[in-house]
């Protein structure tokens, strides 16, 4: 494949320009670039969802012209997207024969195809679960499976391994290069550099929307890289001094949550009937079970999961977006536990969601819009009970010098910003209120090296001045390197603390699928913990 001047306008700003990129048969092609370089952009035009104003690409040395996805699939084209494009009310079979249906049709043909699929890259993804039903990683999964289903020849994998543990990142590398080995190539954008130079072939840089330059893995660092993509070396995520007081900002008592669940103010079902998938189950599958812990003023108290281990729920609960089945919630002292969405944020809870498109922006309102949300009823927001949009718009370029927000205005939609810039917005927006305590899922998930180091500071400052933070991240280095308190939760319970200072991101990948290291202890039993 080669793309060759490729140029695309949008009002207001040049999102490629002039960009040359050429991927070799049967290798993995890194493409790099901080966050609005123009790296999703490129993307989508290589997949027909935009058509580039000037430029051309060429496939097997043919040159071609795609209006839609469907012509660059027809080409044998791929793309899993940075944020998923499946049908949550559908089941997996559903979506992946969606569009397809000429294949292998709706039933057990396909039904055999997706289980064959999946066996032999280890998805571990089965035909009849409901999208809704699966965590960030199964989603990601389910994209996977349905591009190598359409049987595609060139993949354009946009930040696969944001969700991942170590051993599935390996796992996942060991599957491309057996793609590679067959002829087939793939395009790999990511911010992770170390993976980028372990599992590419060939890495092309781009910045500000062009080509910067090329570089072969075996002579190149991750420093290099860095530079070459934002000018400064790569970041680390170390804590300094510890900062932890022994004043508790949140108490989280032996909290439950059963399959299911209810939005908060709901009557919860019945335990014999919720959806457990358990006929004869006489009480509902706890999909967080039993849960305590104490997070104190200034202290990262950072949570290790694999993706779908009860992360989600704990936070639904946290927030109050779900209710919990028992249990109980104290904030600086006051039991929460009954307390709606509204109160818990006005009364100083942060939310970092870990699903930005569908938790944390209206992709379609303009960007001072988005910074009114979940603080609608605070300064700068509103006055008295009135909304203030000259208080928001005014504060919105404040975050939007303050962490670099990539925008030509902030009246443009949040859609139009890249994924990073939008992880930027949602971070200053929270951070812009002073919380007492701050719920951060993945915080920096889809950022640029210097966007990450920008975000970790701004989390630390704000622990030095007493924040208390949860940390749910899938960034091994960065839950070992910010957490003051580090635990290990594994099929909805917490099951081993680790100390950050000695785990490894190996140690800490194996704990989280299961298995033991000498760097962790069991977390403390409690009295049905003795009794089981």
């Amino acid at each position: 494949m080669e793309l060759a001047g490729i140029t695309k306008r949008f009002p207001g700003v040049v999102a490629n320009h002039d960009i040359h990129l050429t991927v070799r048969k049967g290798t993995v092609h890194a493409l790099v670039g901080e966050n609005g370089a123009g790296k999703s952009t490129l993307m989508k035009i290589l997949y027909g969802m935009q058509k580039p104003d000037e430029g051309t690409i060429a496939v097997d040395g043919e040159q071609v012209a795609f209006g839609s996805p469907a012509d660059a699939i027809a080409r044998g084209i791929g793309m899993v997207h940075q944020h998923f494009m499946l049908a949550d009310n559908l089941t997996v079979l559903e979506n992946v024969a969606l569009g397809s249906e000429k294949l292998y049709g709706i039933g057990g043909a396909a039904r055999k195809k997706i289980k064959e699929i999946s066996d032999r890259y280890g998805l571990g993804v089965h035909p009849d679960a409901l999208v809704e039903d699966l965590g960030v990683a199964d989603r990601q999964r389910v994209e996977i499976l349905k591009v190598l289903y359409r049987g595609a020849r060139i993949l354009i994998l946009d930040e696969p391994t944001a969700v991942l543990v170590p051993q599935e990142v390996d796992a996942l590398f060991d599957n491309l290069r057996e793609l590679t080995a067959e002829g087939l190539s793939v395009i790999f954008i990511s911010h992770k550099l170390g993976e980028v130079l372990s599992v590419a072939d060939d890495i092309t840089v781009i910045r500000r929307g062009t080509t910067v330059g090329t570089a072969i893995p075996a002579e190149t660092t991750a420093r290099q890289l860095a530079e070459m993509m934002v000018g400064s070396e790569l970041p680390t995520p170390q804590t300094a001094e510890s900062t932890v007081t022994d004043r508790a900002v949140l108490e989280v008592e032996n909290l439950t949550v059963q399959a299911g669940g209810t939005a908060l103010g709901a009557e919860p079902e019945p335990a014999g009937e919720a959806l457990t998938g358990f006929a004869d189950a006489g009480a509902a599958k706890r999909v967080l079970d039993d849960v305590s812990f104490t997070i104190h003023a200034g202290e990262i108290m950072g949570i290790a999961g694999v993706e779908g281990n009860g992360q989600t729920e704990l936070i639904d609960a946290l927030i109050g977006t779900k209710n919990a089945d028992s249990g109980r919630i104290r904030f600086l002292g006051e039991d929460i536990t009954p307390w709606p969405t509204r109160r818990r944020r006005e009364s100083g809870v942060g939310y970092i969601p870990e699903d930005r498109h569908r938790q944390g922006l209206l992709l379609e309102s303009p960007l001072w819009e988005n910074r009114i949300l979940g603080h609608v009823t605070e300064k700068p927001n509103a006055k008295g009970f009135w909304l203030d949009p000259k208080g928001a718009q005014a504060d919105t370029r404040r975050i939007v010098e303050a962490y670099d927000v990539r925008t030509p205005g902030i009246d443009v939609t949040a859609a139009s910003l890249s994924g990073g810039n939008q992880q930027k917005l949602i971070v200053g927006r929270e951070m812009s209120h002073d919380p007492k305590f701050l719920i951060a899922a993945h915080p920096t998930r889809g950022v640029d090296v210097g966007a990450q180091a920008q975000i970790w500071d701004r989390i630390r400052e704000a622990r030095r001045a007493g924040l208390a933070v949860l940390l749910i991240s899938a960034d091994l280095d960065e839950l070992i390197g910010l957490s003051d308190t580090l635990r290990v939760i594994y099929n909805g319970r917490l099951v081993a603390d680790a100390d950050p200072a000695t785990i490894t991101p190996e140690e800490l990948g194996s704990a989280m699928t299961g298995a033991t290291s000498g760097h962790l202890e069991h977390a403390s039993a409690g009295p049905e913990d003795e009794a089981r």
